[in-house]
């Protein structure tokens, strides 16, 4: 009963942004994830923000059903998306900054456990929603050639090296979805990654609008 009512208060809330948000030139699967991140924020400028490379979503969706690892950096986003994973491909879920109980010299433990991860799963699904400077870190990782992710949603919210960090990433030649600017945070990232698991899902198992994800 829960669920289903939970699910109907969703459908609501997906045909008012159908409504308010207008004319668009997003693709069917992108809108899919602008909806959900407006959906988690009730902030419509993501819409104006969001940014996808072209292979990203493909991407992301081969690597969820193949049960590519998922690395986020934070709890909260490791949180946002358990639900889902669990009713659905169950990847191995593993969050950074739980790994890293003693930081490496002049380094956050977020990005001391992210360095940590990446070296065991390199082509791992990596999403960052709360910590520029891991995501600083994965961009060098790879630039370096040490890393190859399958995708990196980087959406860190706040004031310092946030933007700095979102334009390393746009120069990086990794598939990737990312948020302009200041905006992002945990909310914003488990979104995304949970349309993604949604598309995925609908692809390969036949689920459809209106089912219990």
């Amino acid at each position: 009963m829960v669920e289903q009512l939970d699910g109907i208060i969703t459908q609501k809330s997906f045909e008012i942004i159908d409504s308010e948000i207008g004319e668009h030139s997003f693709t069917a699967n992108e809108y899919a994830i602008v909806r959900r991140a407006i959906h988690a924020t009730a902030d419509f400028e993501l819409a104006q923000l969001i940014r996808f490379s072209p292979d990203a979503i493909e991407q992301g969706i081969a690597s969820i059903a193949n049960r590519k690892p998922i690395i986020t950096d934070v709890g909260m986003v490791k949180q946002g998306v358990a639900g889902m994973i669990a009713k659905t491909f169950k990847n191995p879920l593993i969050c950074a900054i739980e790994q890293a109980s003693n930081p490496l010299p002049g380094k956050t433990r977020t990005e001391t456990g992210l360095l940590k991860i990446a070296e065991q799963f390199p082509d791992g699904i990596f999403v960052i929603g709360n910590a520029p400077t891991a995501l600083l870190s994965l961009c060098s990782q790879v630039s370096q050639g040490l890393v190859k992710p399958s995708l990196i949603i980087g959406v860190p919210v706040g004031f310092v090296s946030v933007v700095e960090s979102k334009m390393v990433l746009a120069q990086t030649p990794v598939p990737q979805i990312r948020i302009e600017g200041r905006k992002g945070g945990s909310a914003v990232a488990a979104a995304i990654l949970n349309a993604l698991i949604v598309l995925a899902w609908e692809r390969y198992n036949g689920w459809v609008n209106g089912g219990v994800l």
